[in-house]
């Protein structure tokens, strides 16, 4: 369903306010400057709903990275580096673009760069995954698979290469279509593989599932989001970076001593 990415953020920045960064380009994609408890955050969110396109220019749809959003989030990533501030993605995506329009418009090179910028930034990166994490679109959101500092999820969060819809068609497609046209019902074989796939599926993509193998650090409540991530900024706060491998926070005692 859409909604405004707006009124979540709005719950978790001081007096709810993102000072956006090129609001009126590449809306599907936000990127502002913000504060937690004081402390200060450079915001990347992706925006759900459709989106009303310039004139001329066909609606776009939340959730998926066009090349323009891909730009405007590289850049600001890039400015985000330059003043030394964490990064926060606050993931509900369903991936790149794709098609011949999306090629023709540069989203393979607007896309590169946007995972180069994420992949090279040398501040930390806090991730919380609110909804939807698919695809190209999840890893260039600071994803698991590039070790962002802490990577957090709603229990509404849905991490995988797709969703279990997708796979189907993917792997069942021609025989569930070609039983349309017959009009019959596909063989008992395939009901049995679409039934297993979509049970697989759903249990994997659940956040849960993801946080019992480590590849989320915690699954957070939606009221103590709020207090998890200034947490996370306090810590950064004596982050000299680059980070490399695990982010180790050192010893109780070696802390005292200090």
């Amino acid at each position: 369903m859409s909604y405004d990415m707006r009124h979540v953020l709005a719950c978790m920045l001081d007096g709810g306010t993102l000072d956006e960064f090129q609001p009126d380009v590449a809306r599907e994609m936000l990127c502002g400057h913000a504060h937690i408890e004081g402390w200060p955050v450079a915001v990347i969110a992706n925006q759900r709903g459709v989106i009303k396109g310039a004139p001329g220019e066909r609606p776009r749809f939340g959730g998926i990275v066009y090349t323009g959003s891909a730009e405007k989030v590289a850049y600001f990533i890039e400015t985000a580096g330059r003043e030394r501030l964490p990064i926060l993605f606050v993931q509900d995506v369903s991936g790149f673009m794709v098609g011949p329009e999306a090629e023709q418009s540069g989203i393979i090179r607007a896309g590169a760069r946007f995972v180069e910028a994420m992949a090279t930034a040398v501040v930390p990166k806090i991730v919380l995954t609110v909804n939807h994490a698919s695809g190209a679109g999840y890893y260039a959101m600071a994803g698991q698979g590039f070790d962002p500092d802490f990577l957090f999820s709603w229990p509404t969060g849905r991490m995988g290469v797709m969703e279990g819809e997708a796979a189907v068609s993917a792997v069942h497609g021609p025989e569930l279509e070609r039983a349309q046209r017959e009009g019959r019902a596909p063989s008992a074989e395939v009901q049995e593989a679409v039934g297993a796939m979509r049970a697989d599926y759903e249990e994997q993509l659940d956040a849960k599932y993801a946080a019992a193998r480590g590849f989320v650090d915690a699954v957070l409540t939606p009221e103590e989001t709020r207090d998890q991530l200034a947490f996370t900024l306090r810590v950064s706060a004596n982050y000299a970076g680059p980070h490399i491998g695990p982010f180790v926070l050192p010893p109780l005692h070696a802390a005292h001593q200090s």
